[in-house]
């Protein structure tokens, strides 16, 4: 038996399981079992296995053991715990909705159009705290704040905090508010101190009245309810269905977060809005019927309308 058989197996388990990328999935469970990199898979793939060592049947059976549970549509993400966003590693589970490279746009656009280092950015709904970690790590800003209600997640959102910041570990405060404040430099020791703050919140509820933002983000719920049980099982079954459910047509969290924003954001403060596909002219109505200026709909790679951004209302 030698690496390229057990690929082979793989690939044709999920692929006639009908597990979507199931060639690519088969290949990337056989790298986390065996702890190979792809370069060092295409070196030894035909190099046959010692099957009496114990060490070599134990990933073995790990690898069967993801498969198998691959092919009743468990997240490739879930079994291997991590998932990338903008070039850093994020652990995951099913407590978080798993980050996806649309999203990548939303955090493309804040770095972009928000160069300033002495930001304070709030990430609503932060769930595994990608958006979060990650425009404080790339952006460099002085604040950054991650709400969510859900305290599962902000446990999650709080592991990548800690794996992203080295220095100056974290340290837990207000544990009536799950608040966590760490200061610290990024792994590449070129990073500024700065603070990152997680807050267990139903939107902005829990929130300082006193504190205002210069950046707002949110990837909130927006999948309309009678549409989620037509969604892949890998989302349907296996993610946390309040990341999701934005109620009867999707826009309820827009609604509620364009009208409560307006009072965090400092004068010419900006929110970005991850949408739908296809609600980019909704969403733009919402933040015009609540006074918002120079409102855009941007489109993410695949040429989907994905993000509609605008500038606070004028006090």
């Amino acid at each position: 038996m030698t690496l390229q058989q057990l690929w082979a197996d793989g690939r044709q388990k999920l692929m006639e399981a009908q597990v979507p990328d199931g060639e690519l999935d088969s290949r990337l469970l056989l790298l986390e079992a065996f702890g190979l990199s792809l370069s060092e898979f295409f070196l030894k793939r035909n190099d046959k296995l010692n099957e009496n060592d114990p060490v070599i049947l134990e990933k073995r059976e790990q690898y069967e053991k993801w498969l198998d549970l691959r092919k009743n549509r468990i997240p490739l993400q879930h079994l291997t715990g991590t998932q990338e966003f903008m070039g850093l590693e994020f652990h995951v589970n099913c407590h978080v909705l798993i980050p996806r490279q649309d999203t990548e746009t939303l955090a493309e656009l804040v770095l972009k159009h928000c160069k300033e280092k002495e930001i304070c950015l709030l990430d609503m709904c932060t769930g595994s705290g990608c958006l979060a970690v990650s425009l404080s790590v790339l952006g460099q800003y002085k604040k950054v704040y991650g709400a969510d209600i859900s305290k599962k997640a902000l446990d999650v959102a709080w592991e990548n905090v800690k794996a992203c910041f080295v220095k100056n570990r974290p340290n837990t405060l207000d544990d009536n508010k799950w608040q966590a404040c760490v200061t610290g430099e990024g792994k590449d020791g070129s990073l500024q101190s700065r603070t990152l703050i997680l807050i267990e919140s139903d939107l902005f509820k829990n929130l300082d009245k006193e504190v205002k933002f210069d950046v707002i983000v949110s990837n909130p719920p927006y999948i309309a309810t009678k549409v989620i049980e037509g969604l892949e099982p890998e989302v349907r079954d296996y993610e946390p269905i309040n990341a999701l459910d934005g109620m009867e047509d999707g826009l309820f969290f827009y609604r509620r977060i364009a009208a409560e924003a307006k009072g965090y954001l400092k004068e010419k403060g900006k929110i970005f809005l991850e949408i739908g596909y296809d609600q980019g002219e909704a969403v733009s109505q919402i933040l015009s019927e609540h006074k918002y200026k120079n409102i855009h709909t941007e489109k993410d790679a695949a040429g989907n309308s994905r993000v509609v951004w605008a500038e606070a209302p004028e006090a």
